[in-house]
């Protein structure tokens, strides 16, 4: 694929604020108003515009593609702790999801939730919380094991509990901004741009929260909607252990000729195959 400015978006979108318990967050929308929801999160660093090739294939089949920018995270930077009633000092799990439950309650009932990586521990708890607003979801390249993830990551897993948290957020930072990906010009100008907004307390608190992800494998695969795990086989854990986990989850397993983001590299197989989910469901345009 050729390299695009990944700040815009396709004619027709939607730019809002939503007010969420944390504070203001950045949000965009796209697709008939009255047409079934898809919420699309990012994880951490990233963003709303990591979607920017997907929500036009779903605005196409007659969907309404939403996404949003996490507290802390780039266009959401005002949102954080300190907003909270009473005030609190870390991003914890409980701000992240209710900003989320915020995020769902703007509109129809149940959505299509995909939550990528960090977000997809984020969008699994909410799913067990309120299940009645989830048609489905999707999983992108999230944590597959409980407890510290990133014990299974390739490499750095055997290592990777010599660091607290704030030192391994910022050797991520640090890899990502070197461009160790070999990701396009235009790609890595606006992450970096993006990393100049993004409060680093976010990110310090999001990576310590995935080194205590939440054994949340039974009680998902209760819920009865269709489930997607998507990867890229190149992904920063062995597709073994995100097939182990689509088995204990009750979910189908998707496995793409890239890396840990294709919603970015292999936007229109992800889509494709998240359409044929929704079919699934009984919840389609």
């Amino acid at each position: 694929m050729g390299d695009i400015d990944w700040h815009v978006f396709a004619p027709g979108t939607e730019r809002t604020t939503v007010d969420a318990p944390s504070g203001p967050l950045a949000h965009v929308a796209a697709g008939p108003a009255d047409g079934p929801r898809v919420l699309l999160i990012p994880g951490a660093t990233g963003s709303k515009e990591d979607f920017v090739l997907m929500m036009p294939v779903f605005v196409a089949a007659g969907y309404r593609v939403e996404s949003y920018d996490l507290a802390g995270q780039y266009e959401s930077d005002g949102a954080g702790p300190e907003h909270l009633v009473p005030p609190r000092e870390r991003y914890d799990e409980q701000l992240f999801l209710d900003d989320l439950f915020a995020v769902l309650g703007r509109g129809s009932a149940p959505a299509h939730v995909l939550g990528y990586s960090f977000a997809g521990t984020l969008a699994q708890l909410a799913m067990v919380s309120r299940p009645e607003l989830f048609a489905s979801l999707t999983l992108l390249s999230a944590p597959p094991e409980p407890g510290q993830a990133f014990h299974g990551v390739k490499i750095i897993g055997p290592v990777s509990d010599l660091a607290p948290a704030k030192v391994g957020a910022g050797l991520m930072i640090w890899g990502i901004r070197r461009n160790f990906n070999r990701v396009r010009p235009g790609r890595i100008a606006f992450v970096r741009e993006r990393f100049a907004r993004t409060r680093r307390a976010s990110v310090d608190d999001i990576i310590g929260l995935m080194m205590e992800t939440p054994d949340l494998r039974e009680a998902v695969r209760a819920v009865p909607v269709p489930k997607l795990v998507a990867v890229g086989e190149h992904d920063l854990w062995p597709i073994e252990s995100h097939a182990a986990f689509a088995t204990a989850i009750g979910a189908d397993l998707a496995v793409y000729p890239t890396g840990h983001s294709p919603c970015e590299t292999t936007p229109h197989q992800l889509t494709r195959d998240m359409l044929a989910l929704f079919v699934r469901s009984g919840y389609t345009a």
